[in-house]
């Protein structure tokens, strides 16, 4: 993040814009319409942006830029066509700590114009960092057509009714909670009907009714987040990431996820690695039930899918027994994601008929498996967790039957920009590593179909995604 997004309050303050031209004019709109005073300096000025300036109380100046002009200043606008006036104002305005931009040059700015959709008091504000402002534009004209004119009634309702909500609620999660229920039930629905007089009585009677005390029991989140991709994530999931006050999640789950989770949940990292376990299975079950049992919407965040290789069914025995509610939202699981993603069909009517899931890593850290049951040649294996066992698992299955030109694939974190995909075959696979290595989490997918990767692979990992 190049930008950290900050909003300035400027009502009253003083806002110094360097130049007098058509882009001048369009940053002393903007800064106008906060409610800033506009002092303006440039050797010529437009008659309509002196105009803009005196209806700020603000003083114009035809002459060149001097460092005094930035006195008293909150934040100051280079908006000139001249690069060394432009660099000039930058470096007097950084040497005094003063909040500079200067148009059209990223280089000089200490901070940037966003692409603004206004719905005051709801602001919303799209930025590329200075490197693409056509798409903010594009991005912005996308967020207006979704977010009603009425959003902004709406915030105005809640803020006269904000006292009397904190008065009766003293706990930030019930407070938070009725917020969440009225403004997204009924009474947001009456105030972008237009409807605002039945929109107010409404949200009087839900907080007449409310429930002040606490509830004694929480709930449950079992949410799977998918292999990686923050695009493959489903619309349950997202709302249900968004909803939570607090959020257990392990090592699977991608930082562009973890980026969509509520800013102000509380966050804790339960691993795990092989072997390196952050809280131990036991550990997570005891702090789903200890948590929910306080009154928290707690949200177990878990790569792939929970039901498949994730505990997911351990946890919810844990949770039934202790008579916590719970949902349980399916994810893309590693095996549908990555082969997906990895141009390789688990299913070919030409090379399998059937697709078995597998895990390489067992509870007792054996790979004790059915290999007789693994080795049919119309069938692709997926080995979830199975990369410290990849010797044994190609020497276990030509052991048992399976041709040694058998292909193999490996692909590493899949759906995401580190993805990388080996191919071989069960008897090279092991040589092939020493001088194309791969790190965990990585999937093992053996059958006829990898031999389709090479035609179908279609997802560029030095992309964008």
């Amino acid at each position: 993040m190049d930008f950290l997004p900050l909003f300035f309050k400027l009502q009253g303050q003083t806002v110094l814009l360097v130049g007098g031209g058509e882009v001048a004019l369009r940053k002393a709109r903007m800064i106008a319409k906060a409610g800033a005073r506009l002092n303006v300096v440039a050797p010529k000025i437009r008659d309509d942006l002196k105009a803009l300036v005196e209806s700020t109380q603000g003083q114009s100046a035809l002459r060149p830029f001097e460092e005094g002009d930035l006195k008293g200043v909150q934040i100051a606008i280079a908006a000139t066509d001249d690069r060394a006036t432009n660099e000039l104002v930058f470096k007097k305005a950084k040497a005094l700590s003063i909040p500079i931009n200067v148009v059209d040059q990223p280089d000089l700015c200490s901070f940037i114009f966003p692409a603004i959709v206004d719905r005051s008091p709801v602001i919303a504000a799209v930025s590329s960092g200075g490197s693409a402002p056509v798409l903010s534009r594009l991005l912005r004209a996308k967020i207006e057509s979704v977010i009603p004119a009425s959003y902004g009634r709406l915030a105005g309702l809640a803020s006269r009714y904000r006292d009397a909500v904190k008065a009766k609620f003293s706990h930030i999660n019930l407070r938070r909670g009725f917020w969440e229920k009225t403004l997204g039930g009924h009474v947001g629905a009456l105030m972008v009907a237009g409807k605002e007089k039945e929109a107010e009585a409404l949200l009087v009677q839900e907080l007449n009714e409310a429930k002040p005390v606490p509830k004694e029991l929480g709930e449950v989140y079992l949410v799977g987040a998918g292999p990686g991709d923050p695009d493959l994530l489903t619309f349950k999931a997202l709302r249900l990431m968004q909803q939570a006050d607090v959020v257990l999640y392990d090592r699977l789950v991608s930082d562009e996820i973890m980026a969509l989770v509520r800013r102000d949940a509380e966050l804790i990292y339960v691993g795990k690695a092989r072997s390196d376990h952050a809280v131990p299975q036991d550990g997570i079950n005891k702090k789903l039930v200890e948590l929910a049992k306080k009154g928290h919407r707690v949200l177990r965040l878990k790569g792939g899918d929970p039901f498949i290789f994730g505990r997911g069914g351990e946890e919810i025995q844990e949770l039934s027994v202790s008579g916590v509610p719970f949902e349980v939202v399916p994810g893309i699981t590693a095996a549908a994601g990555c082969s997906s993603y990895a141009g390789i069909p688990l299913t070919h009517r030409d090379f399998a008929q059937s697709v078995r899931f597998v895990t390489g890593h067992l509870k007792d850290n054996s790979t004790n498996l059915p290999w007789n049951e693994l080795i049919h040649k119309g069938q692709t294996v997926v080995f979830y967790m199975g990369l410290m066992g990849l010797p044994i698992i190609c020497e276990k299955l030509i052991e048992h039957g399976r041709e040694p030109e058998t292909p193999i694939a490996l692909v590493q974190k899949g759906t995401t920009r580190d993805q990388k995909v080996v191919v071989a075959t069960l008897e090279t696979m092991v040589k092939t590593l020493e001088n194309q290595p791969v790190v965990a989490p990585t999937l093992i997918i053996v059958g006829e179909v990898v031999s389709l990767h090479e035609k179908l692979a279609w997802f560029d990992p030095t992309q964008d995604i």
